[in-house]
């Protein structure tokens, strides 16, 4: 596949990130600050779904645990940001913890040939150690450098501030637009990853692990080269997110936290990127509004709506409709080419 090709390949993606652009723009306009806030605190999360949409959907790697990344680097970003005394090299600090650690963790898994299922119960199991972990440094006696670990309380996230300038930091509407913008750059990013040579042998890989071994390409690699870039990608959701929240808790370790993800993807559509995003807006406001009622139980919702995806809508929202629509047209387009033979004759 050529420039050209993935280019038209990519159309769809420039057609929804320029819808996020317009989003982007019109968002503070139109809603109330504490709308803004809330919806900062979605896009990092969609961030997060997204990365997991990347490594399962396209790389086949059932990452359980990919809030450990998402966690680690919302509390490497909060350490670095309060030991450097401003955000700049903080984010990139969050990004390089993140993926150094996936990529460790990834070295031992993949090239010691551990299995898909071993493997979603690794990384979860490391998610829940570091839950345990860091919910045990309450004290003084457990810090890095200035800043205090904080325990099951938590630290408080140093806000973003302007590239070199300490001194002026970000109000959360223009949180909002770095978070959007981080958003689309990300879903860009993926959504050409996917379409390059790169990308494409991952999907092979996926489809048929041994088949691509014998064709030459070592899929320990490239099983670790696009769980590595998730790693960093749920970093930077990681750094949104402890910036629209105002800190960083040992709970976004826990284990409700690991399974919603999982829910996200499966909802919106494994092998796509859009879905998994677009489901993870729509259940953080249905979460929400359920958290002001109480009749009904959060868990108990999701459950079902997991059952239910799994059961009547397995490829999820975002495949469903296309296959919907991909159906409507072809008689269409075949009613069309009736009629041009019919005029030809």
């Amino acid at each position: 596949m050529n420039g050209n090709d993935t280019l038209r390949a990519m159309k769809p993606v420039f057609v929804f990130a320029l819808i996020g652009v317009v989003f982007m723009f019109a968002a503070p306009y139109v809603l109330q600050l504490f709308t803004i806030i809330n919806l900062t605190t979605a896009i990092a999360l969609a961030v997060l779904a997204l990365s997991l949409a990347l490594v399962w959907g396209y790389g086949g790697i059932l990452c359980f645990g990919q809030v450990a990344f998402f966690g680690l680097g919302a509390y490497a970003y909060t350490i670095a940001a309060i030991n450097f005394g401003g955000s700049t090299w903080a984010i990139l600090v969050a990004v390089m913890v993140a993926s150094a650690f996936a990529a460790i963790l990834g070295y031992f898994v993949f090239f010691g040939r551990v299995s898909d299922v071993y493997l979603g119960v690794i990384t979860l199991t490391v998610t829940l150690i570091f839950f345990s972990l860091i919910r045990r440094t309450s004290g003084p006696d457990y810090k890095i450098g200035n800043a205090l670990i904080g325990g099951f309380n938590g630290v408080t996230s140093p806000p973003l501030n302007l590239p070199w300038d300490t001194s002026s930091f970000l109000f959360p509407e223009h949180v909002f637009y770095v978070a959007m913008a981080a958003l689309i750059l990300c879903y860009v990013f993926c959504g050409w990853l996917v379409n390059t040579r790169f990308g494409r042998v991952c999907a092979g890989i996926r489809e048929n692990e041994l088949r691509s071994e014998l064709l030459g390409y070592d899929s320990r690699l490239y099983k670790l080269g696009i769980f590595t870039i998730s790693a960093g990608i749920a970093a930077i959701g990681g750094v949104l997110f402890c910036n629209g929240v105002g800190r960083i808790t040992p709970d976004v370790f826990n284990l409700y936290n690991a399974a919603l993800t999982i829910i996200w993807v499966i909802v919106g559509g494994r092998g796509t990127l859009i879905g998994p995003i677009a489901a993870t807006f729509g259940l953080f406001y249905l979460t929400s509004a359920l958290g002001g009622q109480s009749v009904l139980n959060n868990n108990l919702v999701l459950g079902v709506i997991l059952i239910f995806f799994v059961l009547l809508v397995p490829k999820g929202v975002a495949p469903t409709i296309t296959d919907w629509f991909t159906k409507r047209r072809k008689p269409a387009r075949n009613s069309r080419r009736r009629r041009k033979q019919g005029r030809s004759t």
